[in-house]
């Protein structure tokens, strides 16, 4: 069951629901924001909560993408290397008449 929770965000406070388990995680991620906010509206460039909502969110979703495209790289190439290594001990056990894998060194 959900229970209210209070965060402070740039000085204003909500009350959020949210299940006993997630509440850590709640308050971390409204301090996160609450940082990132901070960080948009002290550059000076960006004026009303509305618009450095917006950018905040802005600049952690983008980074969200970038770590999910990165990650997706990392992914892709692991298992390039798994299966170049499937085809390595392939081509030795062939080598070794079927034996398997040696070592040569």
């Amino acid at each position: 069951m959900s229970e209210p929770v209070k965060v402070e965000i740039l000085d204003r406070e909500f009350m959020v629901a949210a299940p006993p388990e997630e509440r850590e995680g709640l308050m971390a991620s409204a301090r996160q924001l609450d940082a990132r906010m901070r960080e948009v509206r002290d550059t000076g460039k960006v004026v009303g909560i509305d618009r450095i909502a917006i950018m905040a969110a802005l600049n952690i979703t983008h980074e969200m993408l970038q770590a999910q495209a990165s990650a997706s790289t990392a992914s892709d190439a692991g298992e390039r290397i798994g299966r170049l290594s499937e085809r390595l001990e392939a081509y030795l056990a062939e080598a070794n008449g079927g034996d398997g894998p040696t070592d040569r060194g």
